[in-house]
C-alpha cells in the first residue's frame, strides 16, 4: 500500500518533469492510500488555481482509493511524530496515517527525507 503526499499530486497535475517521473511510482487505485487531509489539501490547492473541473476528477478519484480518516489513534500517534521529527501538523497526520496502516509514503517534500517507509524524490532530481 502507498500513501501519495499532497507535493507528488501537485507535481503531477502541474504537469512538471518531477510529477511526469513520479507518475511511475503512482500504485493501483486499489493499492492507494488517501488520508482525509490529502483530499483536503488538494481542493484546496486546486480551488487556489481555479481547477474547477480537476478537482471534480481528483476527489472522485480519490474517494475510489482507500480513504483513511483521521482517528483519534492516528492523531494521537501524529502528535508523538509531529514532535519528534519537528512535523508541520497536516505532513505529522499524513506520515502517521502512512505508519498506522503499513504504507509507505511518496513524497518529495523535505521534511519527510530519511524517515522509514518515505519513498523521498527531491525535487531537483528530475529534469
Amino acid at each position: 500500500m502507498r500513501l501519495v503526499d499532497s507535493s507528488a499530486w501537485i507535481e503531477y497535475l502541474s504537469d512538471s518533469s518531477l510529477g511526469r517521473a513520479l507518475a511511475c511510482e503512482f500504485p493501483d487505485q486499489g493499492e492507494w492510500l488517501v488520508p482525509t487531509i490529502v483530499q483536503l489539501e488538494l481542493a484546496k490547492w486546486l480551488e487556489r488555481e481555479r481547477l474547477d473541473q480537476a478537482a471534480d476528477d481528483v476527489i472522485a478519484f480519490s474517494s475510489q482509493c482507500i480513504v483513511a480518516p483521521l482517528m483519534t489513534a492516528t492523531a494521537l500517534e501524529a502528535a508523538t511524530l509531529a514532535v519528534q521529527h519537528r512535523l508541520s501538523t497536516a505532513d505529522a497526520i499524513i506520515y502517521a496515517t502512512a505508519l498506522v496502516y503499513q504504507a509507505d509514503l511518496l513524497t518529495c517534500d523535505r521534511q519527510f527525507q530519511g524517515l522509514p517507509r518515505v519513498v523521498y524524490v527531491a525535487k531537483g532530481e528530475v529534469h
